[in-house]
């Protein structure tokens, strides 16, 4: 038996095969797309989680250092981290990215503009609601430095601070010290 299609037969088939090929890219490009944007991390996600560490860290003291070395614990967050520093000392106590940080004095360490993060870092929390900071630092996988905001905020009753940071090209620093009033 001879099945015989004509050719407007076959001309239909390959268009709705073309348009359901385009539909599932459309819809795998929107939803992958929004899957990556909520992976980012935002300022209030900082602020909240560098509040959540402080609390942590204040009620845990040195016992709950170790926590935030942890490369898949609860201090790693979206794309971004929590940081535990020791102004006094300057050194990293706690980094679960990159351990050969901890112990090292950071104080010196400057981005490409000059600026010394950890000593900009350490000023700020100093203030009572802490504070955020600018610096340019290559984000991971890339060369070229782009603008990194980190806040720092002061553990109470102990010698440390917390902070985290995120790449944001967009938020001054004026509006991202509002968020610390909320």
């Amino acid at each position: 038996m001879l099945i015989m299609i004509s050719v407007e037969e076959v001309r239909m088939k390959f268009i709705k095969m073309l348009s359901f090929m385009g539909l599932v890219f459309i819809f795998s490009v929107f939803f992958s797309n929004d899957a990556m944007a909520q992976d980012k991390a935002t300022p209030g996600d900082v602020v909240k989680k560098v509040r959540e560490a402080v609390k942590f860290l204040s009620q845990s003291g040195e016992v709950g250092l170790e926590a935030f070395n942890e490369k898949n614990g609860p201090w790693v967050f979206k794309n971004t981290y929590i940081f535990v520093f020791d102004c006094n000392e300057g050194v990293i106590v706690a980094h679960a990215i990159k351990p050969k940080f901890v112990g090292r004095n950071l104080m010196g360490l400057k981005d490409v503009r000059g600026n010394y993060i950890f000593v900009q870092l350490c000023e700020v929390a100093k203030l009572p609601e802490g504070g955020w900071v600018e610096y340019w630092w290559p984000e991971v996988g890339k060369k070229e430095p782009s603008r990194k905001v980190s806040l720092m905020l002061q553990v109470p009753n102990t010698p440390y601070q917390v902070g985290a940071g995120i790449y944001d090209e967009d938020k001054s620093v004026e509006d991202l010290k509002k968020l610390l009033k909320k």
